[in-house]
């Protein structure tokens, strides 16, 4: 049955309310590894992008994290000191130099990764099998909408 606009509106506000709720009640199972890192929310945000897009020039690191290419530079620096990042030649361009995680680094990340896991793994387990597969297919929905919304997002951001 096909809903009305206020109802999807409705559905949609009400949806968003949910994942909220969610949100705050699921935050105090947040691994503790991620509370206590020892990093600032910009070298976190640095750590993230390489982690989860590669190696990258400091340009991309500095129009994401939407700041100068001074203060990227400066966040990138402190990074490098405390071994998390490495700099490097492009291999393609030896003139173009990129920042990527270091071992130290991806070490962490797939450590936080993992005890994320681990603690999604409990709340999972509290389920029984009707309700995990209908999270697993909420999960599925959710991706193949955030592929839709990405393409629509990418188009957007080429036409400014």
């Amino acid at each position: 049955m096909k809903k009305t606009e206020t109802e999807m509106n409705e559905l949609l506000e009400s949806t968003l309310r949910l994942s909220e709720q969610a949100f705050r009640e699921l935050f105090p199972i947040l691994p503790k590894e991620w509370l206590s890192l020892d990093l600032t929310t910009p070298q976190l945000k640095v750590v993230l992008l390489l982690h989860l897009n590669g190696p990258a020039r400091m340009s991309v690191i500095a129009s994401s994290l939407g700041v100068s290419l001074a203060t990227a530079t400066g966040v990138v620096d402190r990074l490098v000191e405390r071994g998390m990042i490495v700099r490097e030649s492009d291999p393609n361009d030896r003139r173009v130099v990129l920042c990527r995680l270091s071992d130290k680094g991806s070490k962490l990340i797939a450590g936080l990764w993992q005890k994320a896991g681990e603690n999604a793994l409990v709340i999972f387990r509290a389920m029984d099998a009707r309700q995990l597969q209908l999270v697993r297919d909420a999960l599925e929905a959710l991706l193949s909408a955030g592929k839709v919304a990405k393409e629509h997002l990418q188009i957007g951001n080429n036409s400014k």
